[in-house]
């Protein structure tokens, strides 16, 4: 018998509403493991290249790990892929919550999603037994109606449901696909996707919470000295504390803040919109994910121009922080709030939302934009402006409507504005800054899905802090601490390494704040243990750890060949190339174009890619595994 997962993946056609159970091997579990590199291996076997990722012949696949469900922190993730319409190739986005557990615990390893329906339909999935029904009396409505209209017309308050909101169904390239009502799929607009194809919810039921583990006492033993360790680790005590809004402060203070658009590294209001500020103010709660100890999620409850911020739809991020805040030059925190809250009740990417307004504000500053083509004045600032256009866009009413497919997208119609853009193939940069932290302007600019900050660890782990996370980094081959703001070959390793290392969490489902090579609560050699754990396979190794994170990549980056994106995709905007303007640490600083062109030289190389096209080799595939790729 398996141990950790069912050998059972659900294809649906929504075409025709037909359903079937595949029931792979050992093998095809053993090599993908889940995640990413799991969905890959359908989207790149069942979908022909140029389809239109708005169309029916478009393959969304949401797929679990060998490690989902088990007790223990960290493994409740999905992740979600299909071809974007917001990024120049393959979306690829994860999420967190009960729902991941719940799906596992209601039968499946994973759903591969075909077709279009004629009429809004969801799918119900209880104890091993799908069905699609009738979704008209949800289309429209809110993702927090949805979750009480759903728990009423099935009758159980325990159900889990992942939804498009109305912003999926106008088909936002922004649109995420949303959990709890505060859960995101996020980044490359995969909730446009599930819109298309009116596929309003899916929602799970497993009455079971038994998932067989090859070795449950070890794997109680395992989960237990996290949470005896938990306040041996200053960075998860802060993340339970102060949740991600606690860089904030941090950020700042490293002149890594992006202000006004990424003109500065530095907002002198960072106060206002800190996680220390949040948690003394309008914090009502810490929220968690299945099984996880450190509690990392927010809630909040406040008020903003007489509208309630309800704590059902959680509170923001670090990144919603900053892309609604410091990008926008806004330090109400309650303005901040009540736009989180926006995104989730309509389902949208907050990153790409935020950063959308950001350009647009700084598009109206430098006249690019007049307020005769938004209908009102947009200055930087205005928290009031700030959250009105967020209310527009979600609803694609008026000027909101240029804005919905995002920053790139709003330039192209309006045929003006893009020296302002801080996109990479089409995706806003989030929150963390390539002046400062030099290999993530590598790491943004070749990322298969674009600028992207959980693909790869950041540079202060083998810069300043290095000397707190030797023993972690060393056993994945990372021997040397380097120097800030460098960019030489042993950075690029270290990028490529720690992208390896992100990919096969990205595979396994495993939360980068729990699991990973350097801060968190679990260590890559704690990565392996838990899958041996779990699997009963024992021979799992950290060089096979860290394969299964080079195959992902490689089929990410596989798709994008074959619908003819190549290494000129792998580009930077120009504002990373001027420097930053304040009085902080990063003042005068900017992105070097021939060092980041000799960085991706040296990437490419060490990747086992084509220099003149940077994408994989079919000898680089077939070492991998991946032979039956056809490029």
């Amino acid at each position: 018998m398996p141990f950790g997962y069912h050998r059972r993946i659900l294809h649906i056609n929504l075409t025709d509403g037909s359903t079937l159970e595949e029931r792979p091997g050992d093998d095809f579990y053993r090599k993908y493991l889940g995640g990413s590199a799991m969905g890959m291996y359908y989207i790149l076997n069942g979908m022909a290249p140029g389809v239109d990722p708005l169309g029916p012949d478009n393959i969304l696949t949401l797929m679990l790990s060998v490690l989902t469900g088990a007790p223990i922190s960290g493994q409740s993730r999905l992740t979600a892929n299909a071809k974007s319409p917001l990024v120049d190739g393959i979306g690829d986005s994860q999420s967190g919550g009960f729902f991941p557990a719940e799906l596992k615990f209601a039968g499946y390893d994973g759903i591969v999603v075909k077709g279009k329906s004629e009429k809004p339909v969801y799918l119900w999935i209880k104890d091993g037994v799908s069905e699609l029904r009738s979704a008209t009396h949800l289309w429209g409505k809110s993702t927090g109606d949805v979750d009480d209209i759903l728990k009423d017309e099935l009758c159980d308050n325990k159900i889990e449901v992942m939804q498009c909101g109305p912003a999926g169904e106008k088909l936002s390239c922004l649109a995420a696909i949303i959990n709890m009502a505060n859960r995101a799929n996020g980044r490359t607009g995969l909730g446009a996707v599930m819109g298309s194809k009116r596929l309003k919810a899916i929602v799970v039921r497993g009455t079971s919470k038994k998932l067989p583990v090859a070795s449950p006492k070890q794997l109680n033993n395992f989960a237990r000295s996290g949470v005896t360790g938990f306040n041996d680790n200053v960075s998860m005590v802060g993340l339970r504390k102060d949740g991600t809004a606690g860089v904030t402060s941090r950020q700042h203070a490293d002149g890594g803040l992006p202000t006004y658009n990424f003109n500065s590294g530095q907002f002198a209001d960072s106060d206002s919109i800190s996680g220390e500020t949040m948690t003394d103010t309008i914090l009502t709660g810490r929220e968690t994910c299945y099984a996880c100890t450190v509690r990392c999620k927010r809630s909040v409850m406040t008020t903003y121009q007489d509208e309630q911020v309800d704590q059902k739809y959680g509170g923001p991020e670090y990144e919603t922080l900053a892309t609604f805040g410091s990008y926008c030059g806004v330090s109400d925190l309650r303005a901040v709030a009540m736009a989180n809250q926006i995104c989730n009740e309509y389902g949208l990417d907050t990153i790409g939302t935020g950063a959308t307004i950001a350009w647009a504000m700084e598009c109206f500053e430098e006249g690019i934009i007049s307020e005769k083509d938004v209908g009102f004045p947009i200055p930087m600032g205005d928290p009031e402006i700030m959250v009105k256009l967020t209310k527009l866009l979600a609803s694609r009413i008026g000027f909101g409507d240029v804005l919905a497919d995002g920053s790139r997208a709003a330039a192209d119609r309006l045929g003006r504005g893009h020296e302002f853009l801080i996109t990479v193939k089409g995706a806003e940069t989030p929150a963390h800054m390539p002046q400062v932290k030099r290999s993530l302007g590598l790491i943004y600019a070749v990322n298969p899905f674009g600028a992207d900050h959980n693909s790869s660890e950041h540079d202060p782990a083998v810069e300043d802090d290095y000397k707190h996370y030797a023993d972690r980094l060393q056993s994945i081959g990372i021997n040397t601490e380097l120097p800030q703001r460098s960019l030489e070959l042993d950075k690029v390793k270290f990028a490529l390494t720690t992208q390896h290392m992100n990919s096969f969490l990205d595979s396994a489902n495993l939360c980068m704040f729990v699991w990973g090579s350097s801060w968190q609560l679990f260590s890559p050699e704690d990565c392996v243990r838990l899958v041996n754990t779990i699997t009963g396979w024992g021979d799992f190794t950290i060089d096979e750890m860290l394969l299964v994170g080079e195959r992902r990549l490689n089929m990410l980056r596989a798709f994008n060949a074959r619908e003819g994106i190549d290494r000129t995709a792998d580009k930077l905007p120009q504002k990373f190339f001027k420097t930053l303007q304040g009085d902080g640490p990063s003042s005068g600083v900017a992105l070097d174009i021939e060092e980041i062109m000799q960085a991706q030289e040296w990437y490419y190389e060490m990747s086992g890619w084509n220099p003149d096209s940077g994408n994989p080799t079919n000898d680089t595939l077939k070492k991998l595994g991946l032979e039956w790729i056809d490029l």
